[in-house]
Order: C-alpha cells, then structure tokens, then sequence
C-alpha cells in the first residue's frame, strides 16, 4: 500500500495537480477550508441563481491547456461566451470589438472544478495550519487540533499569502511565496426584476472604482428570472476600502454602476458583496510551480505564473510533473 500525496487546497492549481498525479497512478488526498472546490472559480447560489463573483471567463492560450478546455466542453462543463462587450474611459462608453474566446463553466463557474472532483479523496471545511515532517513521512495538522497522514509527499495549492506559513518546513520555499503581493477585489452582485435597458454584458471600466462588469445570465447555460450582474471594483479601491461594510461597498458601486451604464438603474431587488483578499498576485511571475524535492515539499498556484486560471491549471500540471520525475 503506497503512502499518498497530500494536496492543500481544491481550487484549479490543487485539482489540476491531483488530476496529473492521479493519471500517474499515485493516491491523492485533498484537503480544503471551503465548504466546496473552486478556489476563485466558485460560484455562488442566491435568490438570483447561481452567480459567478471570482474569475469571470478564462482564455486560453497555451497549447496543453487549449486542449484541457476541449476536454471540458466536450463534457458538459464549459462553453463559449460571446458577451457584447464594452469599454468604459473618461466618461465614455463605446463598444468594444475583440476576437479574444472566453469560456466559462456551464451552469456555473464551479461546474469545472466540481467535474475534476470526481473520484477524489477530500477533506472539505478543514483548515489546515501546519504541516510537518515525522521521521520519514509528511503529517497536517488542522485547525481543529486533528492530525492528518502519513503522506509521501505535499503539495499546497492555496494563494501564497496563505502558502507561506504552510511552507515553513522549506524555508526557502516559504520565503519565496512570501515575497508575492497578492491583490484583493471587492465583486457584488445585484438582480433586477426589471431587465436594464442596455445591449451591454459585459464591459471593461476605466477611470472608475470599478474594473469589470457583467451580466451574468448572458452566460450559457444561467438559468434566472432576474436581470443579474456582477461588479468587480479596482484592486486599488478595493485595497482602499477593505475593510468598509458589505453594505457601504454595495451601496458606492451599485452608484457608480449607475452613474456609467446608460440607462435608469434602480435599486436592486437583490445584492450581495464578497471579498476576495487574495484575488490575483500584483506581478507575474516564471517559476513554473515551487519545489524542494528532496524533502517532498511543492507550491502551486495562479500566483506561480499568470494569475490568471489558465496560469493555475498550468502550475498544478508542472508541480505533479516535478513530484513524478523525482519519484523515477
């Protein structure tokens, strides 16, 4: 009975990793503090339908990748989005003709990660908070006091502020990972009975507190009764007001919503705001994954590469390649 590999975090980096590593035949454990995958992909079930408040499409442009996406939309689980998109700068709003091909999960962002789930081992609503080695073996210990293991290997997948005190035990690696600037952003979402009186799904804002916005059933496969959009203000504005009230957040987007959309916007039937601390790494980054593989220690993530899911997808392949190659 071989040990297995223990995987932190069941976002796109964790459950890439463990897919690779699975192919390769090794026995996987996940371990993640949500309630469900998707990290940043998640979505979230409202009175309004299912709503998508972190990544809000993905491109592809790697060739590996491009043929992953393939694979998921012959499954069922992501599908093109054509959304009529506009540019929003110095207080003008003009459409914005681009070739670029968005994908999405179908019905909900979260379809893909929950699709990889499948017949893996995991651990939700656990917090890991240590991890340390015993003689020969790798042990986790969990918020709750409980220990989890052996495992042969780890690898943590979760966004590097975080990555930093699990890495402890490789501290070059924890060094490294504590060197990333990851950026917040405040997403809201809000629904109308009434649809707005605009063609506009999607639109990339300038000049503004906010950064992107959405209508969010103008995405394949979104089955809702109201007019939903998703807001996501600036990393800069966000980082100001990170600690202001969800609804003081609500209140000043939704206003500046109104202010550049063009039509009447009234208050909506329906709001909600959720704060990502950790919503993409400032600057890009080379490495590929993390590794010191002589004590069996890895770091994945979007934050390894692009911030971007595609950079996360690619991160959690090179970390399981790298886990492999030292297993030959």
């Amino acid at each position: 009975m071989s040990v297995p590999i223990a995987i932190i975090g069941a976002g796109i980096a964790g459950l890439s990793a463990a897919q690779a590593l699975q192919k390769a035949g090794q026995a996987v454990h996940l371990f993640d503090k949500g309630h469900g995958s998707g990290g940043r992909m998640a979505s979230k079930r409202s009175d309004a339908g299912a709503l998508d408040l972190g990544a809000q499409y993905f491109t592809a442009r790697d060739r590996r990748f491009v043929d992953q996406v393939q694979q998921w939309v012959a499954a069922g689980w992501a599908a093109e989005w054509k959304p009529q998109l506009y540019h929003y700068q110095n207080g003008v709003l003009s459409p914005s003709p681009d070739e670029q091909t968005r994908w999405v999960g179908v019905p909900r962002m979260s379809a893909i990660t929950r699709g990889l789930l499948k017949d893996l081992t995991v651990n939700f609503t656990c917090r890991i908070a240590e991890v340390f080695r015993g003689k020969q073996y790798w042990h986790l210990q969990d918020t709750e006091g409980c220990s989890h293991g052996p495992y042969s290997r780890v690898i943590v997948a979760v966004p590097a502020p975080q990555a930093t005190q699990l890495l402890a035990a490789a501290p070059k690696l924890a060094a490294t990972a504590a060197s990333v600037q990851m950026d917040p952003t405040w997403a809201i979402a809000l629904a109308f009975d009434t649809p707005l009186d605009t063609p506009m799904q999607g639109c990339f804002v300038q000049d503004s507190s906010l950064d992107w916005l959405a209508r969010n059933r103008s995405k394949p496969g979104r089955d809702s009764h109201m007019d939903t959009w998703v807001l996501h203000a600036t990393s800069a504005w966000s980082k100001q007001h990170i600690d202001l009230s969800k609804e003081a957040v609500i209140e000043q987007l939704w206003g500046d919503f109104a202010e550049l959309v063009g039509c009447v916007v009234p208050a909506p039937s329906f709001s909600l705001a959720h704060r990502w601390l950790y919503a993409r790494p400032a600057v890009n980054h080379e490495w590929g994954a993390l590794a010191d593989a002589d004590l069996g220690l890895y770091a994945c993530g979007d934050w390894c590469l692009s911030g971007r899911v595609e950079g996360a997808w690619l991160s959690g392949q090179e970390a399981a390649r790298r886990l492999i190659e030292h297993l030959e």
